[in-house]
């Protein structure tokens, strides 16, 4: 389910705009020295550090960090060398009982890899998904004392979807349609970066806003637009940061209209599973244009994420 699911969470377009340029004038000289173009970052919370390698065509991103889910469930040690079965439980808990964002890249081949190369998706720290019109692509951090080789091999043979992959050694990454160039990246857009700089089993972070029709269940008309939403303030990028027990929704900066959306799973048509039966307890925070809840469901929440049933952040305006 959750791979049908991967296909209809980047779907969205964005759009710029231009100003008067006015008379020509030289351009000033320059008073500080040219800068880096953003790199890839091995010590930042995975969702802040990936952002370098999404190409900014895509429009969502969704984090799992396995290391975070295997430490809540109380097997921090997993490894790719350790038996099957030991795996098995831990997967069936992990996909029942946490917020992982999308399906694992590698689990359908976890058998050939483990007999062929000694590596499995057990030894992935953490696992980023992208896509938007034009594509999608992951990014896949291998754990630091696995040898890159094995990785590699495995690469080269063209095992499952490691076909066509790429390996950054000295990162211990493997990627797939990932962005070489920093500066035509995520990273290289501050609004995007603020979005992300929390550690936590499941990010998701969007450039574009849900629109209506995108949470009327298929089949039914779309609902004469309430007054609720009519009023909101019109909405950005946003990122939805999923724990164990708790939810955040970033909505970049001051947000005067944070209380008006918590209330919306009330206005606009349910979703399924029900936002507000997974998302409960809410609070806002206006100044600092963040909503909070209790989650009584990870794997539920990372569901309604991915297919972006979020009456949260509506586009509004």
């Amino acid at each position: 389910m959750r791979a049908a699911v991967l296909t209809s969470v980047l779907l969205a377009t964005l759009v710029g705009c231009s100003g008067d340029p006015g008379e020509p004038q030289p351009a000033p000289p320059l008073t500080t020295a040219p800068t880096d173009a953003p790199a890839f970052d091995p010590a930042a919370p995975p969702a802040l550090g990936v952002m370098a390698l999404v190409p900014r065509s895509m429009t969502d991103l969704a984090v799992s960090d396995y290391e975070q889910v295997r430490l809540d469930l109380g097997v921090p040690d997993l490894q790719g060398s350790d038996p099957r079965a030991e795996s098995d439980r831990f997967w069936e808990r992990a996909e029942r009982t946490a917020s992982l964002l999308g399906p694992n890249v590698l689990r359908e081949v976890d058998d050939q890899l483990a007999a062929e190369f000694g590596w499995t998706s057990d030894d992935v720290d953490w696992q980023a998904l992208f896509g938007g019109p034009e594509g999608t692509g992951w990014v896949l951090k291998i754990r630091d004392d696995l040898p890159m080789g094995d990785v590699s091999r495995a690469v080269e043979a063209g095992v499952g979807p490691l076909a066509g992959a790429v390996v950054v050694a000295e990162s211990h990454l493997v990627t797939r349609n990932a962005e070489g160039n920093g500066e035509a990246s995520w990273a290289a857009e501050p609004e995007l970066t603020a979005l992300a700089g929390a550690e936590s089993p499941g990010v998701f972070v969007s450039r574009t806003c849900v629109t209506e029709d995108s949470l009327v269940p298929e089949g039914e008309l779309a609902p004469v637009p309430a007054a609720d939403v009519e009023d909101l303030d019109e909405l950005g990028p946003f990122s939805l940061t999923l724990g164990s027990e708790l939810a955040t929704a970033q909505l970049g900066s001051a947000r005067p209209d944070a209380f008006s959306r918590l209330g919306l799973p009330g206005v606009l048509p349910a979703t399924d599973p029900d936002f507000d039966e997974v998302f409960v307890r809410p609070v806002a925070d206006p100044g600092g244009g963040r909503l909070g809840w209790e989650i009584t469901d990870p794997a539920a929440a990372a569901d309604l994420a991915l297919r972006r049933q979020l009456p949260f952040a509506v586009c509004g305006g």
